[in-house]
């Protein structure tokens, strides 16, 4: 725009007309429009022209609005941060600004707006106002919101897994997602492997046989591949790890990548092959052994299935669903499920038992009342003791006194040994449950009045398979393993169980103590 034009213009603008050279081309190239809001504004940000776009966008016709000042189309607390002003500002320092944002219709609707502010200026410089274009991009915005928060949705699901490694791979096989599962089992960060080949998890013989590579070709030719086999991490160690891959293909079957699935599936494996070379030993080891595994085997595979079926078989018939049923039918079929649950409490714990030996029972070490444990388990013990006739004293138990233990394992164990008590203790007999602190142990103790156990046997009643039966003479139902497996789970969380005389007795009776490590206070 030359001098003479550029001054036409200034006056035409100072006027509030347009400028004659280019009011038909502004006709053409702006009116026309309808898809963009085109207007001029004063240096001072008062609307100058107007087109139809903007009169659709906006909704203000060319009289209503021109003369205003175009901060008209903000909202309340943009106004108050003085943007309009600021927008102007930049548009005059830096010859152009552009911003996405929402604006308001004449109706007070909002829509999302895509804004370019020009500054216009004579030859010499001076400011003669603003071109402004502003186009509604709502509907992008909502495809847009829509679609990043399906995205954020879906990511925050993959990210949040811990126990799986799930990540994306490209039709090459490099990495292009990773998450917090990936990096706790692979123990590599994103930006460390996203766009190296996967093959790097693989052991260099595995590698060399050109595995990684026929994984990928099996997944595109077939839609899915899965496999078991040792991985490595970053720091070289490897893992046993289960991994599915699965072919991603957009709608017109085009390959985009591969969704990796890995599993650390180490200790299962441990666990598979323990196994299988305790089942090598025990088949060399001697006849007694191999008869002890294959009865556990058996039993739980073969004994604990009928003896349920049993167990339902009677609830069927105790309903009355096969017919009426007789009082005297009725005590049958209570023996009967005594009977199947004392076959499935042996079973029970010769398995319990197996687990321990194993080294396959894992504790949880919590600040454990013992108070409240004896509260729980007493509870549970109540019918057995008040059917025999039998008086159960609860002690001096303070509710400060508590150990830090498996609290699981230690009603398990003061369960059996009130159940030992109540089983060995005549009727009219007494049963006392007490606990205290003892320096840095939190100790329980269970006393009775029955027979007593002779000092020689103290310690072999702890035995596996041993029923002594506090008395040679007299037999007791039971696998001889509840004080077996007492002691065992009493020192897997740090403590011990022993057997002594009862103090007051009268020379019968026995004590069983059983000490735990104190919570710090």
């Amino acid at each position: 725009m030359g001098g003479r034009e550029g001054a036409s213009f200034a006056r035409a603008r100072r006027s509030g007309q347009e400028p004659p050279e280019t009011s038909g081309l502004h006709q053409l190239l702006v009116e026309s429009v309808k898809d963009y809001a085109i207007f001029a504004l004063d240096p001072k940000g008062k609307i100058l022209t107007w087109n139809s776009g903007a009169e659709r966008i906006k909704g203000y016709a060319p009289a209503e609005i021109i003369g205003q000042h175009f901060s008209v189309f903000y909202l309340p607390e943009d106004l108050a941060a003085g943007k309009p002003t600021w927008e102007l500002e930049v548009a005059a320092r830096e010859g152009r600004f552009e911003d996405e944002g929402w604006r308001l219709r004449k109706d007070g609707t909002r829509f999302w707006a895509g804004v370019v502010i020009t500054a216009l200026r004579t030859p010499d410089g001076d400011l003669v106002g603003f071109a402004k274009v502003t186009r509604d991009l709502t509907e992008r915005r909502r495809a847009e919101d829509a679609l990043r928060e399906s995205e954020e949705r879906f990511r925050l699901l993959v990210h949040s897994v811990r126990d799986y490694a799930i990540f994306m791979l490209d039709p090459d096989g490099r990495v292009a997602s990773w998450n917090i599962g990936a990096e706790r089992i692979k123990g590599y960060a994103a930006s460390e492997i996203i766009g190296r080949h996967f093959s790097v998890f693989y052991p260099e013989e595995t590698k060399a046989t050109g595995f990684p590579q026929y994984e990928l070709e099996v997944a595109a030719h077939e839609g899915r591949f899965e496999d078991e086999g040792w991985r490595l991490r970053k720091d070289g160690t490897r893992f046993w790890a289960s991994v599915v891959i699965t072919a991603v293909r957009d709608e017109t079957g085009r390959l985009l990548g591969f969704a990796k699935v890995t599993r650390d599936l180490t200790e299962r494996h441990r666990t598979q092959e323990q196994a299988i070379a305790d089942a090598r030993r025990a088949a060399a080891a001697e006849a007694s052994s191999r008869a002890k595994s294959d009865f556990l085997a058996a039993m739980s595979h073969e004994l604990r299935t009928p003896l349920n079926a049993i167990g339902g078989y009677v609830e069927l018939l105790e309903m009355g669903l096969r017919g009426p049923v007789t009082d005297a039918q009725r005590e049958d079929l209570a023996r009967i499920r005594r009977s199947q649950q004392h076959l499935l409490g042996i079973i029970n714990d010769i398995l319990n038992f197996s687990r321990i030996e194993a080294g396959q029972v894992a504790y949880e070490a919590a600040p454990v009342p013992l108070a409240s444990v004896v509260d729980t388990v007493t509870t549970m013990v109540e019918p057995q003791i008040t059917t025999k006739g039998i008086e159960l004293e609860r002690g001096r138990c303070d509710p400060s006194v508590v150990a830090t233990a498996d609290r699981a394992k230690v009603q398990q164990i003061l369960l059996n040994l009130l159940s030992n008590a109540v089983k060995f203790t005549p009727p009219g007999g007494r049963i006392t449950v007490a606990c205290e602190a003892d320096g840095d142990r939190a100790v329980m103790t269970v006393d009775d009045t029955g027979p007593g156990v002779p000092p020689e046997k103290r310690e072999e009643i702890f035995e596996p398979f041993v029923q002594l039966g506090r008395s040679l003479t007299t037999g007791h139902e039971g696998t001889g393993l509840g004080l077996a497996i007492s002691r065992d789970l009493a020192r897997g969380m740090g403590g011990d169980l022993v057997c002594e005389a009862a103090p007051d007795g009268d020379g019968g009776g026995a004590r069983f103590t059983l000490s735990l490590p104190a919570a710090r206070a």
